[in-house]
């Protein structure tokens, strides 16, 4: 062995007493380890991880230099001793650091987990759907009341013949008055209109856009009843519109009011045609929705399926801003819209989260749930026990929650097996401490056992995920490792650098006062700069301040005579300066007590006062100056004193293979 191995050696061998760890483990630990600090290695690939992530994408030079390395491998090892410190103080045990790092830990695992590569399966599927509108009928076979499974075939064959029905001719939305049960059907012959991705509920949207214009679907069961689908058109959707209307309103009962609204409407839509008429005039005197007919008629912007049929149909037909509709009739009364202004489907960047909320609010949200545990059980090796399951469910079904553990023990069931993942048995007794504390909306209908049984196996589950992704993802490790040490580091800073800093005044002063050097005023100089805008104005500045010297009321009269008779004429500032430093005080003679200056095309008119020569800040002066430096001053002090109290030990080897990995 030469010196420095033997000296290694050594360390070794005290870190491995002091801290009562195995010999061997910890040489294997150091020999993979790039450095060891305070009996911790410290892999590679949390620093190639760290400055790869720092790396700008948009670098023209790929890989770091040798010296950017050794000057960041430095800062790590920095970084990596105070987080080694505030181990060492029990910052991790607090229970601030436990709630901080526990939301932490959420937010950053879910990009992967299951659900989220579902859910964003569901996202793009439902964003894609939006990229086209589907004009469908359909005819609605509702169940009676606590229908029989008898009762959902009959339904289901009374759906099965009319579609034979329309496969032989007949017209949907004629036998749609006829048959469909959906209250609808009477005034729009089944006729659904025009509608996107995530207005339907998911089974019939499933099967609309599977569908071809002039196809017609099986019966498609939803929780209304069965349906019958015949998609009439499907075209690029037209993003959305914002219209302006007039409105006049009938009752739809009296012949005689709806032909008054009909000559009404036509007589208004004649005079808008006229040369010269204002619509928000016309608007405010004739359209009979209060709502609007104070502000032009404007209504907001809507997609399609967002409106009536009849009103939709008749606003994405306008395609010029301004133009105006033939009148047209809704279930409200006769309108004439005007198109305001049109814009196209936003970015999925942007519909993101809208399309996140409606899918997690809809049928889609509990197929996800299905399909996340369906794999989760498959990927962890989980295996219910059926028979006692079976047997638990009868008897622990009709138990109110409130006397579920009671039952429990009364019964002796707490031993009942329920299922085994990952090769761990999970009894009643589990199902009952997990139950302890958690509450379930009244809203959830269901046996009691089956209700939480359900709930404990999901969040079993989710579990078993989460430590297989924290053990087994790389990229999650180091992400949660890089949280977990950053909040350590904060706490660490926060305690004995920057709010020591701020509060020891002591300590402040002492540190001025070492260093009063570095608090010094230049040769500084009392002084009003005029910068004229205006060049009419010249003239009447130079009136103002030639031959009155530098003084406060000088200063007050000059700003006030501006402000309220030319406030676009002038830009000011006075105060005391280090002129030497100053852009425009800089060319001055701190001799003349008035000057003009030339600089960058612009004239400025100076006021020169009391000159003050060199020499130290007061303290006060200079008290934010000192705090920055006084905790920069803390931070190397408690750097240089970490690196007494763990000694780092880096290998060459391993470093070298850091660096090379860098630059691959």
């Amino acid at each position: 062995m030469n010196h420095r191995t033997v000296s290694a050696f050594v360390v070794t061998l005290q870190v491995a007493f002091l801290l009562n760890l195995p010999l061997s483990s910890l040489a294997q630990s150091a020999n993979e380890a790039l450095f060891i600090v305070g009996g911790k290695p410290v892999d590679k690939d949390e620093l190639v991880y760290l400055l790869s992530k720092g790396k700008s994408s948009d670098t023209q030079t790929p890989g770091v230099s040798r010296e950017e390395f050794e000057e960041n491998l430095e800062l790590f090892i920095n970084y990596k001793l105070k987080v080694r410190e505030a181990e060492a103080l029990g910052m991790e045990e607090t229970e601030e650091f436990s709630r901080e790092f526990g939301s932490f830990k959420e937010t950053l695992i879910y990009p992967y987990l299951i659900k989220n590569s579902l859910e964003e399966g569901e996202l793009r599927k439902a964003y894609s759907r939006m990229q086209e509108v589907v004009r469908a009928s359909h005819i609605l076979f509702q169940f009676p009341p606590k229908a029989s499974t008898e009762d959902s075939l009959i339904v289901l064959k009374m759906a099965l013949k009319v579609k034979g029905e329309i496969e032989n001719g007949g017209d949907i939305n004629e036998l749609a008055v006829q048959y469909s049960d959906d209250p609808s059907a009477k005034a729009n012959k089944g006729d659904l209109g025009y509608f996107t991705g995530l207005q339907m509920v998911q089974p019939f949207e499933d099967a609309a856009y599977t569908l071809q214009a002039g196809q017609v679907s099986d019966p498609v069961l939803t929780n209304f009843g069965y349906h019958i689908i015949k998609v009439q058109d499907r075209r690029p959707n037209p993003g959305q519109v914002r219209v302006s209307h007039i409105l006049v309103r009938f009752d739809a009962a009296d012949l005689t009011q709806e032909e008054n609204a009909r000559r009404k409407i036509s007589d208004i839509y004649a005079e808008i045609q006229k040369e010269n008429t204002v619509w928000e005039d016309i608007v405010k005197t004739y359209s009979e929705d209060p709502a609007t007919n104070q502000r032009g008629g404007i209504l907001p912007w809507f997609g399609v399926g967002s409106m009536i049929p009849e009103f939709e149909m008749g606003a994405f037909s306008l395609s010029e801003v301004g133009e105006v509709s033939p009148p047209l009739k809704t279930q409200y009364g006769y309108h004439i819209l005007r198109l305001e202004e049109k814009k196209p489907i936003a970015s999925f960047e942007e519909m993101e989260e809208s399309i996140r909320s409606k899918i997690l609010r809809d049928s889609r949200s509990g197929m996800i749930h299905s399909q996340v545990v369906a794999i989760q059980k498959a990927r962890y090796g989980y295996v219910e026990d059926e028979t006692s399951v079976r047997s638990l469910t009868q008897a622990l079904n009709p138990v109110p929650k409130a006397n579920f553990a009671s039952t429990v023990s009364g019964q002796s069931l707490g031993k009942s097996p329920l299922f085994t993942l990952q090769g761990k048995t999970y009894l009643v007794s589990d199902l009952v401490s997990y139950m302890d504390g958690e509450e379930i909306s009244p809203k959830i209908k269901g046996g009691t056992f089956d209700i939480w049984f359900d709930r404990f196996v999901s969040k079993t589950l989710a579990q078993a995920e989460e430590s297989d992704i924290e053990a087994t993802n790389k990229e999650y490790q180091m992400l949660l490792k890089e949280y977990r040490d950053g909040i350590l580091l904060f706490s660490l800073m926060n305690q004995e650098v920057w709010e020591k800093g701020i509060s020891d005044s002591l300590g402040q002063v002492d540190f001025y006062r070492q260093n009063i050097d570095r608090y010094q005023w230049k040769n500084r100089v009392e002084a009003f700069v005029v910068k004229v805008l205006d060049p009419a104005h010249t003239e009447a500045a130079r009136k103002s301040l030639q031959g009155n010297g530098y003084s406060q009321e000088v200063i007050q009269k000059f700003e006030a005579d501006y402000k309220a008779n030319a406030t676009l004429a002038y830009q000011t500032e006075s105060g005391v300066f280090e002129y030497a430093d100053h852009p425009v005080l800089s060319k001055i003679d701190p001799m003349l007590s008035y000057q003009e200056v030339q600089l960058d095309g612009a004239l400025y008119l100076i006021l020169i006062g009391q000159k003050m020569p060199a020499g130290p800040r007061k303290f006060e002066e200079s008290r934010g100056l000192v705090v920055r430096d006084y905790q920069e001053y803390l931070d190397k002090n408690l750097i240089e004193s970490l690196k007494t109290k763990y000694p780092v030990q880096i290998n060459p080897q391993i470093k070298e293979e850091a660096f090379l990995a860098l630059n691959q």
